[in-house]
């Protein structure tokens, strides 16, 4: 039974103690052994506790020492004024050092503690509770280990410790970066080129999703016939694939654009799509989660028309939650004196910001529609309320997480090529995924290009068209809907093809862009801040007209111009000016102070949506010059103040000048931008006023 063991001390003990004492004396011995095993069970949990954070430490360690050889690799190469290699696939090849490293280079002594316990069970539960000897353990799920990994259980946790939970990307990277790209929108060639970008956006990444999702399932069925697949592979998880990777992230092409000053128009086209077809891919690929066809049908149309309102659902209602929370924030800022305490008013502006990503998940929303379109409202209306303070750290501190995020992402992904447990490479499954997206991205391009020069007077040419092609690279975005979920045979398999595809387009595509600009020819060294034609099919350029803003827009600037940026903001005319004089007393209450000052000169530094062809005007006074194209000049009294200026004068004026209005004394000089023609010479001033000097 266990007790055979004699001590030969214990009979002549209980021939002189009584049995009372001898029981008690039993008792204490077994309690004090109880606290001593506890007591060493606690040091050796707090050992385990104290050796574990050391270890997260050191892994946290690895990611900034990482993120600091970037940063001084990337100065070494801008100091150099190297362009063959940019941040992100420098980022991309010390991960995969480190993660070679890691895999390889270090072994880590199998501890004799750990048993191996066979228990049969029909489910693997997310929490286990152990039972030793009374006292209960908990143990987490970690994942899957393959038989022939069993004894390497410690070189799979120190892998295991640097690869982050998916969720780390969505709810903490991803928010800055893709709230930056909104914040830092330029907005006037971003709106002159609407059309183009939300065709290519919406449904070029459509075109492009079921390209690819058709091309490998072909794929799939062909794996299949010849026993090249070993597991379960639907259409729905190609359609997924496809709209995971029609997500493009050119930052490397935009970078090198941004170093160059390409031209704007080509900048704006693909820096636009880029930011609206990752929200619509997100978006695409949730909807394809919700298509669930009865039975063993590929196509059914009521599971179609489910999938298409979830879409619309989706992003209709994360698009609404982005901009109310832009608007609230907006209104914060405009009726309390937080810019009095420009430190509380960037901590408000951050926190909402973020904030718009997290509650947009947990509505069932998606966080990147939401932060996107958030970013992009806070950029029109709350920055004019910001103080000058506010206005240089929100800016900043945005870039800043930006360029980190953004980095340690790509150095993750280098990492996680080699640290991922459950990589599944099938030659045949890669080959199909770089054909499908290149015909993908083609299929986006070409067509839709072909159909939009049918409206545009200044044409897409295949020179810009070329570019698009080879600029569709794929980045953080890809790579974080791969990540999410690695659960099934099909989803591994997905994640290592991405991994490789997003290395070849970085590397390859993103290397090759100075060639590529100047095998087609591009122009560079252009001025974003000037109006930039767009090269016509015949290699001519024409010269943008005045006119060429869509009605539609025109509708919305008036609306905005005269309602929602006096109510929201300290800019546009008072309300007392638009709106109706029975609205008097709410229009007084709704209108700042600021707006009145501001009544002449609007205090908007982002006005400039889209950029006009104005007349050279020139006031002194109540009296103004005109100069248009020709060269001739008229002059004019204005009936009243700038109110009475009509809409289409006012957003003429507006986008005309923006930020470079030369202020004269007494003179508002607003110069031409299309520098496709020489500067025009300026009107002597009237001989009855005397000369001005300008400003300095």
């Amino acid at each position: 039974m266990g007790y055979k063991t004699r001590n030969v001390a214990a009979p002549m003990v209980a021939k002189t103690l009584p049995i009372s004492v001898l029981v008690s004396l039993l008792v204490c011995l077994c309690v004090t052994s109880h606290a001593e095993d506890s007591g060493m069970d606690n040091i050796v949990t707090e050992k385990k506790a104290e050796e574990s954070h050391r270890q997260d430490s050191a892994d946290l360690l690895i990611f900034i020492m990482l993120l600091t050889l970037t940063i001084l690799t990337i100065w070494l190469f801008k100091h150099r004024r190297f362009r063959f290699l940019h941040e992100t696939g420098l980022a991309m090849i010390y991960g995969l050092l480190v993660g070679v490293v890691l895999r390889y280079g270090i072994h880590v002594p199998r501890d004799i503690n750990n048993v191996t316990l066979s228990c049969h069970v029909n489910a693997s539960p997310a929490t286990l509770l152990v039972n030793v000897s009374g006292k209960f353990y908990e143990y987490t799920l970690k994942g899957e280990i393959s038989a022939n990994e069993v004894n390497e259980v410690q070189d799979n946790e120190m892998l295991r410790k640097v690869t982050f939970d998916p969720e780390v990307f969505f709810n903490i990277l991803l928010p800055p970066i893709i709230f930056h790209a909104g914040y830092s929108l330029k907005r006037r060639h971003f709106f002159r080129n609407m059309g183009s970008i939300l065709a290519y956006a919406f449904v070029g990444t459509v075109i492009s999703c079921f390209v690819i999702g058709l091309i490998m399932y072909g794929c799939v069925v062909l794996m299949k016939q010849v026993g090249q697949l070993g597991g379960d592979f639907f259409f729905t998880d190609c359609l997924f694939f496809g709209a995971i990777v029609s997500a493009t992230d050119p930052v490397t092409v935009l970078a090198i654009f941004n170093e160059l000053r390409v031209d704007v128009d080509l900048y704006a086209l693909l820096f636009g799509e880029s930011v609206l077809n990752d929200a619509v891919a997100i978006v695409l690929s949730s909807s394809i989660g919700a298509y669930q066809p009865t039975g063993d049908n590929t196509f059914e149309a009521t599971a179609m028309l489910k999938s298409f309102g979830v879409f619309l659902g989706v992003f209709s209602g994360s698009f609404a939650l982005g901009v109310v929370t832009g608007i609230m924030t907006a209104l914060v800022t405009k009726f309390t004196r937080l810019r009095d305490f420009p430190l509380l008013e960037t901590a408000l502006f951050f926190l909402m910001s973020w904030s718009t990503f997290l509650l947009a998940e947990a509505c069932g929303f998606t966080g990147v529609v939401a932060v996107l379109f958030c970013g992009i409202t806070q950029a029109h209306y709350t920055f004019n309320n910001l103080s000058p303070e506010s206005q240089d750290r929100t800016k900043q501190l945005f870039e800043l997480l930006n360029f980190l995020a953004e980095n340690f992402i790509f150095s993750y992904m280098g990492l996680t090529l080699f640290s991922f447990q459950s990589h599944v490479f099938n030659p045949m499954f890669i080959i199909g995924a770089f054909l499908a997206v290149f015909v993908g991205r083609a299929a986006n391009i070409y067509p839709l290009s072909l159909l939009l020069n049918l409206g545009r007077r200044h044409k897409i040419g295949p020179n810009f068209q070329h570019v698009m092609m080879f600029a569709g690279l794929r980045g953080a975005m890809t790579f974080a809907l791969s990540i999410r979920d690695t659960a099934t045979y099909a989803r591994q398999m997905m994640f290592s093809t991405t991994l490789l595809i997003v290395f070849f387009t970085v590397w390859i595509c993103g290397g090759g862009t100075t060639q590529m600009l100047s095998c087609m020819h591009i122009r560079v060294g252009v001025d974003s801040d000037q109006d930039s034609s767009m090269t016509a099919l015949d290699g001519t350029e024409r010269r943008s007209n005045k006119h060429e803003s869509a009605w539609p827009f025109r509708l919305w600037y008036n609306f905005d111009h005269n309602y929602l940026k006096p109510i929201l903001t300290h800019s546009g005319p008072p309300l007392t000016v638009t709106l109706p004089s029975c609205c008097g007393p709410l229009a007084r209450c709704l209108t700042s102070p600021q707006a009145y000052e501001n009544e002449v000169q609007l205090q908007d530094d982002d006005s400039d949506l889209i950029l006009n062809d104005g007349d050279i005007s020139l006031t002194y006074g109540d009296v103004t010059v005109s100069t248009d194209a020709s060269g001739a000049h008229t002059s004019g009294r204005p009936r009243g103040g700038s109110s009475a200026m009509t809409s289409d004068e006012a957003l003429d004026r507006e986008l005309a000048f923006g930020e470079h209005e030369p202020v004269i004394r007494g003179t508002r000089l607003v110069l031409p931008m299309d520098d496709s023609e020489p500067p025009l010479a300026l009107p002597p001033p009237p001989t009855s006023l005397p000369l001005l000097r300008h400003r300095e």
